[in-house]
């Protein structure tokens, strides 16, 4: 037996494999792989991670687990490592492997919790590095509800070229710098040798590192620990205090959804703000939601984000990328910007069993006035991402506006639509679109895509030709972190589910604005309901099977996440009361 004292052990779930002579089975696997009878009698944690091979985002991620071990056992518990999967959207993008990045969000969330359910894990440590691997880690902590600590594995370094910082947001728009015959071919192949030059997560303020933000700012990872670019062995110490963290969860028994609350999603989506963050983080946050049984949807993290300052000058849409944030302090200065204002819960719990509020009096750093400006004097007054809303979306679509004017932010112009991201991509590389234009791409909504499809080759090809600012687009689908211009995505209902998005027609006049939150078709109520008795519904999908199929089927709007089944309000069981 267990010398620990600490914890007891007969409320854990792991004594269901553990304890008594009925588990001897159990327990002759456990000494087969070298397991202590000291050690079988602890908490057990599992040490999740989404390591692979596929992009340099997780590359780094095995390492750092073994690092989190070292720190559960200093804790005195046993880690057990188990890896998920990842699908990265940088190598997803522009092709039908886009179709499985939202999907693999709910298939991280469901393997975690089968694994964990499976073994009876105590806690869980999580580990995660692209963009969809982040919420889908972050929604398994808050559904199982056990003891949490996230830890981010850490953005990229920037490359350099020509004496700037350059990003893989730069390669997409190199394609269309060099479609429009502005950039040759070499300039080309030099440039994609050295954008990405280390492992990690893209480099700015794209959906990665906005979801690693909201890691800290919700409260499940400790403060500063998603900073550190993955290259530096300074994130060790990270990994370690994060395995200990999770014994002491444990010991208090302080769980998930003790930390994430109605006011820790504010803090996130505040923190979203004013970094001018990923719009996805409107369709993670109330997926995180879902798994507490919190209703918060796209109108609440828009409401939240309308009334706050954008004052963290990062890419796309500024001027730096993560390891200039980390290397003024990172996102506890970026709260205590916001603790100024009163724009922060200073009560809500952390993973360091400490409140916000405490964790931020430990926090020495101050505003530098470059990377990140005082609160008082931000770069705009309102916040970097803006919730839109009229006759042509009901139930919502976001655009990120950091970095554009207000003259910038008002835009009517005639539909061009198309009724995929393949027409819409062809149609901008034979440049046959007009300036002043609406490009509409619809059926790429979470069901009609399916899978909710990021729109960054379109968008970038835009930029790189020159015409980022010259059109506007509109979808149901989704955009990057990286993406500039104005892009409206998550136009709800989407056209697969007979939303108005459905019923555009080339031509119809569509007004966009950012400043009132409008997005509306010059079409009259009675001709929209004329044209949905006309509709011959959604069109028919390809994926009739698998994965894919599943999706489809289960999938909700993305007003409310984009989730795939009915989250805490329906729950029964509770994971760690069995």
């Amino acid at each position: 037996m267990s010398t620990n004292t600490r914890f007891d052990k007969s409320k854990l779930p792991s004594r269901h494999v553990t304890e008594g002579p009925a588990r001897a089975p159990h327990r002759s696997y456990f000494y087969a792989m070298g397991i202590t009878e000291e050690e079988i009698h602890q908490p057990w944690v599992g040490v999740a991670t989404c390591w692979n091979e596929a992009a340099p985002c997780n590359i780094a991620l095995n390492r750092q687990a073994q690092i989190v071990k070292h720190g559960v056992k200093k804790g005195g518990g046993t880690p057990r490592e188990f890896t998920t999967i990842t699908v990265t959207d940088g190598i997803a993008m522009g092709h039908e492997g886009m179709r499985s990045s939202l999907a693999s969000r709910d298939a991280i969330a469901d393997t975690v919790e089968l694994t964990m359910r499976g073994h009876c894990y105590d806690a869980l440590v999580g580990l995660a590095g692209c963009d969809k691997s982040l919420p889908g880690m972050m929604m398994a902590m808050v559904r199982l509800n056990v003891p949490s600590v996230f830890i981010y594995g850490g953005s990229i370094l920037p490359g350099r070229y020509q004496g700037r910082d350059i990003t893989v947001q730069d390669m997409f728009e190199a394609v269309g710098q060099h479609q429009a015959g502005n950039l040759s071919d070499a300039e080309l192949e030099i440039m994609e040798r050295v954008a990405c030059p280390s492992s990690g997560a893209c480099g700015a303020q794209y959906t990665a590192n906005t979801m690693a933000c909201v890691s800290e700012a919700i409260g499940l990872a400790l403060l500063n620990s998603s900073g550190a670019p993955a290259p530096y062995e300074s994130r060790d110490q990270y990994g370690e205090a994060s395995g200990v963290a999770v014994m002491h969860l444990i010991e208090k028994n302080i769980r998930a959804r003790d930390v994430v609350t109605r006011k820790s999603l504010e803090n996130a989506a505040r923190v979203v703000a004013c970094t001018g963050g990923s719009t996805n983080a409107a369709l993670h946050l109330p997926a995180i939601a879902h798994e507490a049984g919190i209703d918060f949807d796209l109108f609440d993290v828009c409401d939240i984000m309308r009334d706050t300052p954008y004052f963290v000058d990062l890419r796309p849409g500024g001027k730096y990328v993560a390891k200039d944030l980390y290397e003024v302090g990172g996102v506890p200065v970026v709260m205590k910007e916001l603790a100024k204002a009163g724009l922060m819960h200073l009560d809500c719990i952390t993973a360091s069993g400490k409140t916000i509020g405490e964790s931020l009096e430990e926090i020495t750093g101050v505003a530098d006035g470059r990377v990140i400006y005082p609160v008082e004097t931000p770069i705009t007054k309102t916040g970097g991402v803006v919730g839109l809303k009229g006759n042509l979306a009901p139930d919502g679509a976001i655009v990120k506006v950091a970095g554009m004017s207000e003259a910038e932010q008002v835009f009517t112009g005639p539909a061009r639509v198309f009724e995929c991201e393949e027409d819409a991509f062809a149609a901008v590389k034979a440049r046959s679109y007009k300036e002043g234009e609406v490009i509409v791409i619809r059926n790429e909504g979470p069901a009609g895509g399916p899978g909710m499809r990021e729109m960054l080759s379109t968008t970038a090809a835009l930029s790189g030709q020159g015409m980022g600012k010259k059109v506007a687009l509109i979808t149901d689908g989704r955009f990057s972190g990286a993406t500039r211009g104005f892009c409206v995505g998550h136009v709800g209902p989407e056209a697969a589910h007979g939303g108005p998005i459905a019923l555009l027609r080339n031509g119809d006049m569509i007004t966009l604005n950012a400043l009132t939150g409008e997005l509306s078709v010059a079409v009259s109520d009675e001709e929209l309901a004329k044209r949905k008795t006309e509709w011959k519904g959604p069109r028919e999908t390809q994926y009739a099977t698998g994965a894919l199929y599943k999706f489809v089927k289960l999938v909700g709007g993305a007003r409310w996440g984009a989730v795939t089944h009915p989250g805490a309000k329906a729950e029964k069981h509770v994971y760690m009361d069995q």
